[in-house]
């Protein structure tokens, strides 16, 4: 009896230990675990050209995010980027080319260190039936073809400029627009033979228009950039959101949408 006795004592004694130190993990675990959800929102401003992908990632960020929110607002990079230093409330800013985002850096109003995360090349967009014959960056510059490019300020049209000069060959647009996607729908619409807009344009928009590669673009490579804005008021949930973009996760919805990686 005694040593029955013994062995039920030492059971509830390894029991009540054995308890104890679960419930400390328990205690140790919940904490920790509220400490690393995200949650919140942010407003992300990014490069026209950037709109299919980063729509893709700013749902699958959601939804792996669940009780955060990503607020995405599409212009050329160099609006954004006077937009920022005027004040605009923004938590990311994603530019297609390194000149802006140097803009808004110069402004003291980028934190940390902006991180290159892809790359795009300039390509030829023209109506499905090709109604110019164009075949070439040359063929742009023919008596009569009516081309629309970016204005020079918007990295689609630095670049664009850039080819010309390295090319020898001069453009006369019928219209100068504030971005690429804007240079798209003139081509879309029929407003214009042609257009120099982005090789993942051409590609997101489908049998809309034809795409034409020409030799020159390689000229002008335009990386893109993506950085926290020093104003922004939930700065984790921000740098997660660009960790998102910067991985392989991120990588892939680029690479699929076109782009080349930085």
């Amino acid at each position: 009896m005694r040593n029955t006795g013994t062995k039920a004592m030492a059971l509830l004694v390894a029991v009540a230990v054995a308890a104890g130190m679960a419930s400390c993990a328990s205690n140790t675990a919940g904490p920790a675990a509220t400490g690393n959800q995200l949650n919140g929102t942010i407003t992300v401003f990014a490069a026209a050209s950037l709109k299919a992908p980063f729509t893709q990632l700013a749902q699958d960020f959601e939804a792996k995010n669940p009780g955060t929110k990503v607020n995405l607002s599409f212009a050329g990079s160099s609006d954004l980027a006077t937009q920022i230093t005027q004040g605009a409330p923004a938590d990311v800013f994603a530019s297609a080319d390194t000149k802006n985002m140097t803009k808004v850096s110069d402004a003291k109003l980028v934190d940390g260190t902006a991180t290159n995360f892809a790359t795009n090349l300039l390509e030829i967009a023209v109506p499905p039936s090709n109604p110019a014959s164009i075949s070439s960056f040359a063929d742009l510059s023919k008596p009569g073809v009516k081309v629309v490019v970016c204005a020079k300020q918007v990295p689609c049209g630095a670049a664009a400029e850039t080819i010309e000069k390295a090319s020898g060959t001069t453009l006369s647009p019928v219209s100068e627009e504030s971005s690429v996607s804007d240079v798209l729908g003139k081509v879309v619409s029929q407003e214009a033979d042609a257009g120099l807009v982005y090789v993942t344009d051409i590609k997101g928009a489908g049998s809309k228009v034809k795409g034409i590669p020409f030799p020159e673009s390689g000229k002008a490579v335009n990386t893109y950039p993506i950085a926290t804005v020093g104003t922004s008021k939930n700065k984790d949930l921000a740098r997660a959101f660009i960790a998102m973009v910067t991985g392989s996760a991120g990588q892939k919805v680029l690479g699929d949408a076109g782009f080349g990686p930085s």
